[in-house]
This record gives structure tokens, C-alpha cells and sequence, in this order.
């Protein structure tokens, strides 16, 4: 009774803004790939490493948590099961860079070629559904839509925001730090006796499974797995983190997550706000048009501070 009575309280407060549940979806989308773009973070940002597997460890910790909770595993587990599969990827990926030497870039896009096929094994064809099966969103008793898109909406901030908290933290440890210092000085990493190759796999590490958990989150709330879902991962990651960093310009580790959250979300608002826009309705832009708005808004992004210092330099 207090549960739905407190549940009750919230859609009341929050019913202008949830009157329209494709925003509510949009809000939460934009909290799942957040941890996407925490990875993202790590990868490009952190370690100074392309790395394309986001698109194969996104729907890999997708498919085997999806895998895990149709054989009766608990949700839980089976999410934490998928986030230990990214992480694997991640470690794949560092080892055939540091191992055998292959270019970084080119160690990431086979890894995602491989996880292609690797994730239809573990699938066993190209999509299951979980129809009828438990998952961490069953946390109370649900009566109608909007408490089910608000359920969802506070369970995907409750692990992103756990997830910031940790990764604020071991950033700002010994290891964090040492990680830190590889992506940043190479030479220098090494002079202080810092073994890269380690740091390299342990970063790499935590960035896909990150976004192994994202996958996990995703088809939990989407009510399945497809083998396409991972499709643009990375470009959907690079985005909120360019939003982030180019209207939060921070550089301590805890401002710098929080503006990539904030990125991830504006940028799933945008994608809502553009596919939702009658007038670019009227001119026949649709769903199949997301990766052309995601490329047009990342363009603006990256332009707009470099308009403005024109701008203030005319004026000055």
C-alpha cells in the first residue's frame, strides 16, 4: 500500500511531463546510454583508444543477459552476467592491440566483427523476446503505462547514477589515476613505473562493460533482444559525450561524467524533440532518419563555439 501510495505522489508531481510517454521514454533512453557514453569516455577520451567493439558489446551484454533470465536466472545476476561479458570483449580488444601489436582501430573492428557472430551464438537466432519474463523493472506492482515508463525511468537513474559514483571514485584512486596517466603520457606513464599494457586492459575493460550493462538495461526495458540493437552504439556514445563536453566544458573526473550524463539525455531529448516536430514531419523526416540527426546536431555542436568566437571577435 505505501509503495503505490508514494508511486501515487510521483506520477501526480511529475503527470505534466508524463503526459506524453514518448518523452519519458526519450529521458530514459537517454539514462541507459549514458553508461554508453561513460565507456565512450574511457575509450576515446581517457585512454586515447578508438575503439569501435561498443557496437558488438552493446547488444552482447543484451543477448546474454536476455539468454541468462529466459534459463531462470534472476534479473539481477543476469544483468551483472552481461556487463562481465563487455568487460571480456574490452579485454579481447586490449590484448590483440598489446599482444600482437594490431593498430588499435583495427583490433576493435574485428572484435565487433567477431561479437556479430559470437552474439548469434549465444542467441541462438536473431532475436528473443521476454514476453512474460521477470526483469529488475518488476520492482512493484504496475497498473498502468506511466507507472511503468516512471518504474522504468527510476531504475535506469538508479544504476546510472550508481554507476557514476563508482566510476568517480575509482578514477580518483592509485589505479584510476594510473589509467589516467597512460592515455594522457604514454612515456611519462612509463617513467613513474606505471605498467601500461595492464591499465590499457583494465580501462578497455570497464568502458565495454559499461556499455555491456547499457545492453543489458536496454533489453530489459525493450522487452527483448535483436541482433541490429548495437547498431550506431558508438556514434550514439560519441555524441552525448561531444554535447557534454561542448556545453559543460570541465575537466575534474566528477564534472566531466556529470556533463556527459547531462550530453547523453540532451541528446535523446533532441532526437525526440526532432522526430516529434511536426514541421520536419512535413518535410518527411522520420525514425529512419535518427543517424542523419545525430550527425547534423553532433555538426552544430562542434560549430556553434567556434560561431560564437567569431562572433564576440567581430563585436570586439
Amino acid at each position: 500500500m505505501q509503495n503505490n501510495f508514494t508511486m501515487d505522489i510521483l506520477v501526480h508531481f511529475l503527470q505534466p511531463f508524463l503526459s506524453n510517454i514518448s518523452w519519458i521514454g526519450a529521458l530514459e533512453l537517454g539514462l541507459i546510454y549514458a553508461l554508453v557514453a561513460l565507456g565512450v569516455l574511457i575509450s576515446y577520451k581517457i585512454l586515447d583508444f578508438p575503439d569501435l567493439t561498443a557496437d558488438g558489446s552493446f547488444p552482447l551484454g543484451g543477448a546474454v543477459c536476455v539468454v541468462c533470465i529466459l534459463q531462470g536466472l534472476n534479473p539481477w545476476i543476469a544483468t551483472l552476467l552481461g556487463t562481465f561479458a563487455g568487460t571480456l570483449a574490452g579485454v579481447i580488444t586490449a590484448s590483440l592491440y598489446i599482444g600482437f601489436k594490431i593498430e588499435k582501430l583495427l583490433s576493435s573492428i574485428l572484435m565487433m566483427i567477431a561479437l556479430y557472430s559470437i552474439n548469434l551464438r549465444i542467441m541462438g537466432m536473431p532475436n528473443l523476446a521476454l514476453l512474460g519474463e521477470a526483469t529488475i523493472y518488476d520492482v512493484m506492482p504496475i497498473e498502468d503505462d506511466v507507472q511503468l515508463a516512471l518504474v522504468r525511468l527510476l531504475m535506469a537513474f538508479f544504476v546510472v547514477i550508481i554507476a557514476k559514483i563508482l566510476f568517480d571514485l575509482f578514477f580518483s584512486t592509485q589505479i584510476g589515476l594510473a589509467v589516467r596517466a597512460t592515455g594522457t603520457n604514454t612515456r611519462m606513464a612509463k617513467a613513474q613505473g606505471i605498467n601500461i599494457n595492464k591499465m590499457t586492459i583494465l580501462g578497455m575493460a570497464i568502458s565495454n562493460g559499461l556499455i555491456a550493462l547499457a545492453g543489458a538495461l536496454y533489453v530489459q526495458s525493450n522487452g527483448g533482444v535483436d541482433i541490429s540493437i548495437g547498431v550506431g552504439t558508438i556514434v550514439i556514445g560519441l555524441a552525448a559525450v561531444i554535447i557534454g563536453e561542448a556545453l559543460f566544458s570541465a575537466k575534474r573526473i566528477i564534472w566531466l561524467t556529470t556533463a556527459v550524463l547531462i550530453g547523453s539525455v540532451l541528446y535523446r531529448g533532441f532526437i525526440a524533440l526532432a522526430l516529434n516536430n511536426e514541421a520536419l514531419n512535413s518535410i518527411g523526416f522520420g525514425p529512419q532518419d535518427l543517424n542523419l540527426i545525430t550527425a547534423l546536431l553532433v555538426v552544430f555542436v562542434l560549430v556553434l563555439p567556434k560561431l560564437k568566437q567569431r562572433f564576440l571577435a567581430k563585436r570586439g
